[in-house]
């Protein structure tokens, strides 16, 4: 059976115009023309209008002539909305030939040319213009211009003064406000390159894709695609992002501009939308010039919002949820989620753009792209040809921001900003990599299993601690008079940047007893029970209004936390309270309050998200449905009961009896690690594990801690302190010298 053909479709022809489109300019030029010999008539009352149409058929022939051009015009459309080979034949073979040989120049040198033929027709009209009203020849009206401007220069003088003054000074305001905070990098200034970002590798290996297509578009555009134009970089400070953007302008060997973060912001409404007009006529222009160009606009959430939030995009997780769980949902689910989740009083989180500012900066990454050119524009219409689209102008928008829920949903979408990437910490290869990167550019003696054990006790470092640690570490090595940098000279380093320095201020023997004794049962609890965690320092010299403390690192990278791992983290919080008031008689000092704040917040936050009481309700998803719900209005957390209060301090009362028990085990460790916070002051994670495992640490020795007669030394001194604090009188004990003591206790 034969199966019917598809019609070949028939050849296309031009879109039949308008009948006042037809005739609209034939209609003004005779107007025109017919003006003329009226004119001519009313000067000449004796004139006949066969010898007025005579007589301006020669003086405005050129009048004719348009009129003639125009009936050409109107001639050659009403043929080519009638056959479609003629319509073919001029678009394809003719004007097609023409522009197919001017594609074969590159954008820029076919923007000089436009340019070039643009300024040579405004000044060729200027000078037939001006030639009629001289009734002079072209040539000789231009030889005589210089000298007709300057004896009318004292009239125009004149005019153009009082133009000046009325409209200059505004232009001359706005034009000066509308500069600076901009700044552009060429490709030879521009030094930094990938091999020079460290530590991110998973976000340039993404990055790297875009460059591709960047520098090859055609890979993708002759497949049907688009090359992705926009990239945000979000993550905490320091960790690389504006690095990153110099490193993609400089692998590419495209100019790099750099738009500072208070740029679009001005008094007067108006400049920053001539801020972004101006900043995108350059980037155009850049983009011809070299094939291309990068903005980059540091920390984007400046940009503000129009007053709605951005929403929960993919790659914009909430930070308090390790699992995505609005993947699961509906898209009707999701909607509310999202609304339940983001939606907050005044907005979205960031500055609103009330100025226009935003919306101008919408629309010019990826609003409608006009027709430029008066040739484009203008002539090409004439000739009843479509005018040509802009070129692609290939511009790359790089954002960095560290709060990406303040930008506008808007500029998030496709099109805008194609690609989303966190740039987070460093993974402790990462940290490696960079620790060597910027020890290499100084003098050290650092072995690799030191800097392995620095990028483990670094776990929130980012490129920038870590190059501002190592220089801190050089400055501690000169300060000391070498100039080769050591290990101790990079634990000392890390401390000042992590904890500052400590104050000059000395504790009377029972206050310093009583903040090492503190610390130490914090250390103690952690020591025994953390697993995933080592100490990494513990101090009881007086920060600001820190008396000490105990600083524990990861020991590996991970991603969320179990329900008994957070148990562990109450009973170290809950170690302070309850070792004072096991050492104290039942005193405690008011040093216990941020460890009870941190205590209750952990546990109520993980009895009301994470089901770790004995509910599995989630309070704030209830609190929010209450309270967005019309038959509960403004009440949402007062319908969840005091039941919830009880079953918070029911769990941190059994953390607490736990605790107890922990401590009770270890009484003669506590009071060890005591005794080295009083006499050292500050010890490592590894002196801790030498006193508890009774060996042999960095800066002291823990076995002697484990000798029969230290326990009671300890006893005794505690005791005093005890007394001490009680108000009691008597000379209170020294700090037990166990050197001294070990000596006197042996044999003989």
């Amino acid at each position: 059976m034969n199966q019917a053909q598809p019609a070949q479709p028939s050849p296309p022809v031009r879109k039949p115009l308008a009948r006042w489109d037809r005739v609209k300019f034939l209609v003004l030029l005779g107007a025109l023309f017919v003006f003329v010999v009226a004119a001519a008539m009313a000067d000449n009352p004796i004139m006949s209008w066969t010898d007025a149409v005579r007589e301006q058929a020669a003086a405005s022939w050129w009048l004719l002539a348009l009129i003639g051009i125009e009936m050409v015009r109107q001639v050659h459309m009403l043929i080519g909305e009638r056959s479609a080979h003629y319509h073919v034949f001029w678009t394809d073979r003719v004007f097609g030939r023409l522009e197919r040989g001017l594609l074969q120049l590159d954008d820029w040198n076919r923007y000089r040319i436009s340019r070039a033929l643009t300024w040579t027709a405004v000044v060729a009209i200027f000078a037939f213009g001006y030639a009629r009203i001289k009734h002079d020849s072209v040539f000789h009206a231009i030889i005589g211009l210089p000298g007709d401007s300057w004896h009318a220069a004292p009239f125009a003088v004149q005019v153009l003064l009082i133009m000046f003054i009325t409209i200059g000074q505004f232009a001359l305001l706005f034009w000066f406000l509308s500069r600076g905070g901009v700044e552009v990098y060429f490709p030879e200034d521009i030094k930094t390159r990938f091999t020079d970002v460290w530590g991110q590798d998973h976000v340039l290996s993404r990055v790297r894709e875009t460059v591709f297509y960047l520098e090859k578009p055609h890979e993708i555009e002759n497949r049907g695609g688009y090359v992705p134009g926009g990239i945000l970089l979000w993550g905490p400070p320091g960790t690389g992002k504006t690095l990153i953007a110099e490193a993609v302008a400089g692998e590419t060997g495209k100019p790099y501009v750099f738009v500072d973060p208070g740029a679009f912001r001005a008094m007067f409404f108006g400049v920053g939308v001539m801020k972004v007009k101006a900043l995108f006529r350059k980037l155009r222009t850049l983009s011809l010039r070299y094939g291309g160009v990068i903005v980059f606009f540091d920390e984007a959430d400046t940009l503000g919002n129009r007053g709605q939030p951005a929403g929960n995009r993919i790659g914009l997780i909430d930070p308090g949820d390790p699992c995505n769980g609005m993947t699961y949902a509906s898209t009707s689910a999701r909607r509310a989620l999202a609304q339940a989740r983001f939606v907050v009083p005044g907005g979205g989180g960031g500055p609103s753009s009330i100025d226009g500012t935003l919306q101008a900066l919408l629309a010019e990454i990826s609003g409608l792209k006009k027709p430029r050119g008066f040739f484009n524009r203008v002539v090409r219409r004439a000739l009843g040809m479509r005018p040509k689209s802009p070129p692609k102008y290939r511009i790359m928008v790089m954002m960095a921001t560290n709060m990406p829920q303040s930008l506008d949903e808007a500029l998030l979408r496709p099109g805008r900003i194609d690609r989303i990437y966190k740039v987070g910490y460093p993974s402790r290869q990462g940290r490696v990599r960079t620790f060597n990167g910027y020890l290499d550019r100084v003098r050290h003696e650092v072995s690799a299993d030191q800097v392995e054990r620095l990028a483990v006790m670094s776990p929130y470092a980012t490129g920038a601690s870590i190059k501002d640690m190592v220089n801190e570490a050089l400055i501690q090595a000169i300060k000391a008079g070498r100039e080769v940098v050591t290990w101790p000279d990079l634990l000392r380093a890390k401390s000042i940047k992590e904890h500052g320095l400590p104050d000059d201020h000395e504790y009377v023997e029972r206050e310093r007893h009583s903040i090492a004794l503190h610390e130490a049962c914090h250390a103690v609890v952690m020591y025994r029970l953390q697993k995933h965690m080592v100490i990494d320092m513990a101090s009881i010299e007086r920060r600001g209004d820190t008396g000490g403390f105990v600083a524990p690192v990861p020991l590996e990278d991970r991603f969320v936390d179990w329900r008994s791992e957070v148990e562990i983290d109450v009973m170290t919080f809950l170690a302070s309270i309850v070792g004072e008031r096991m050492f104290f008689d039942g005193d405690h000092t008011q040093g216990v309050g941020a460890d009870l704040h941190a205590a209750t917040e952990l546990v109520a936050r993980s009895i009301g998200r994470h089901a770790m009481g004995s509910t599995l309700t989630s309070r704030p998803a209830l609190a929010a449905a209450l309270d967005a719900s019309p038959a509960y209005p403004g009440g949402g957390p007062g319908y969840l009961g005091g039941g919830f209060v009880d079953e918070v301090e029911a769990k941190l009362q059994e953390l607490y009896q736990r605790t107890e028990v922990i401590l009770s085990d270890n009484r003669r460790e506590v009071l060890a690690v005591t005794h080295a916070l009083e006499t050292n002051k500050t010890i490592t994670g590894e002196d801790v594990e030498a006193i508890m495992e009774g060996t042999l640490g960095p800066t002291l020795d823990g076995r002697r801690y484990h000798e029969p007669d230290f326990l009671d030394l300890a006893e005794d001194y505690h005791l005093s302190a005890v007394q001490a604090h009680r108000g009691h009188p008597g000379e209170q004990l020294r700090l037990p010298d166990l050197g001294r003591a070990a000596s006197s206790a042996g044999p003989g």
